[in-house]
């Protein structure tokens, strides 16, 4: 079954906001069990490849936003939609990474691949140089 471009737009809208309330259940839930993760190249964090399933996406990028970051949140302010791919506009922010003691502020935009109703594939566009900077890499 094809999901509606309304219906991706809500599905992504509901995955932004289950993550700010700190649902990572929610979040990993929306997930396809053999999800494609793509870091922005040049993230520090960027293993040279795709995380691939659930739980390298948890162990490589959500876990360790918990242990570098105070406060990380993602302010999505706009969501584009064409078929199954939704692109997102958005801000990294966080007062403190608690490596450096940086604040980090960035513009990103995640691009996100959806078959019914669950993330297949994301991708991420961000100032990696700013990233690096922030984290100390």
């Amino acid at each position: 079954m094809t999901q509606t471009v309304s219906s991706n737009v809500e599905v992504m809208k509901d995955l932004y906001e289950a993550f700010a309330r700190g649902d990572i259940e929610t979040v990993l839930a929306r997930m396809a069990d053999d999800i494609e993760w793509y870091e922005a190249e040049g993230n520090p964090w960027h293993p040279g490849r795709a995380f691939r399933g659930r739980q390298e996406v948890v162990d490589g990028v959500i876990q360790r936003i918990a242990e570098e970051y105070e406060g990380f949140q993602v302010l999505p302010h706009r969501f584009i939609a064409g078929g199954d791919t939704v692109v997102v506009e958005a801000r990294y922010a966080a007062p403190r990474c608690r490596a450096t003691g940086k604040a980090l502020d960035a513009q990103v935009a995640h691009v996100w691949d959806l078959r019914d109703g669950k993330v297949v594939r994301f991708q991420q566009y961000v100032d990696t140089r700013h990233l690096a900077d922030v984290l100390g890499a």
